[in-house]
């Protein structure tokens, strides 16, 4: 398994997904792109890896170019997961993450709590509860993958 992270985000950390890969046996590799023309040798080394698939990381680089991470993932026939349903749209096996919709809610809530004049430094951090789940049946076909029904149960939608 690889896991792609962005190494000019700041809050780039592998070491939590190292951990839970070795608590289910799983050799993480851990490839670095901060730039498009790092996406040829990242899917090279995947290659030569021969890795079973591609966790791409949080990070705003990777978010503006999640079609054409997709792309790259679908072409190198690789199993590919990312945090948001516009990854899935465009090829990805999956995408699992919080809902973009709950953050603005939430944002717009934080932003009313401080017009009617509460102190931002005295409200609670609260992060989006409301997690995601699509999947892409059409590249998990052509990656000869077979989508579990109870996978597909939980899913938000499934893309064909």
């Amino acid at each position: 398994m690889v896991y792609l992270v962005n190494p000019a985000n700041p809050n780039y950390e592998t070491t939590e997904m190292q951990a839970v890969a070795r608590s289910f046996g799983v050799e993480l590799h851990v490839l670095k792109a901060s730039a498009e023309r790092d996406f040829d040798a990242v899917f090279e080394k995947l290659a030569q890896l021969r890795a079973g698939g591609l966790v791409i990381g949080a990070s705003a680089f990777f978010l503006a170019r999640q079609e054409q991470l997709a792309a790259f993932a679908v072409r190198h026939a690789v199993p590919a997961i990312f945090a948001n349903r516009e990854f899935a749209v465009a090829g990805g096996l999956m995408s699992y993450g919080g809902s973009f919709t709950d953050a603005y809610r939430l944002a717009g809530v934080y932003t009313a709590r401080v017009l009617k004049g509460e102190k931002p430094s005295e409200l609670p951090v609260q992060r989006a509860t409301n997690v995601e789940l699509y999947i892409n049946l059409k590249s998990a076909k052509t990656l000869g993958l077979t989508v579990p029904a109870a996978l597909q149960a939980r899913a938000d939608e499934m893309i064909e």
